[in-house]
């Protein structure tokens, strides 16, 4: 009965260990796509303040009639 019960255990662990990696494993995908994410509203950031700097001052929007008035 007892070596049964260790059997139980080892299996146990065994399943865990494989869990754990699974979960690892996405946690760095998901790390790497925030990553990238991060990286992208950087850039969009960015992009979006050199248009405002273009357009006039700094924070000022222009405010155009739209195309189909």
């Amino acid at each position: 009965m007892n070596e049964e019960r260790i059997i139980e255990l080892e299996i146990r662990a065994a399943y865990q260990d494989d869990l754990l990696q699974a979960l690892n494993q996405i946690v760095s995908q998901q790390q790497q796509q925030i990553d990238r994410l991060e990286t992208a509203y950087r850039q969009l950031n960015e992009r979006m303040q050199n248009l405002l700097t273009e357009a006039g001052t700094p924070g000022e929007t222009v405010h155009e009639i739209p195309p189909h008035y």
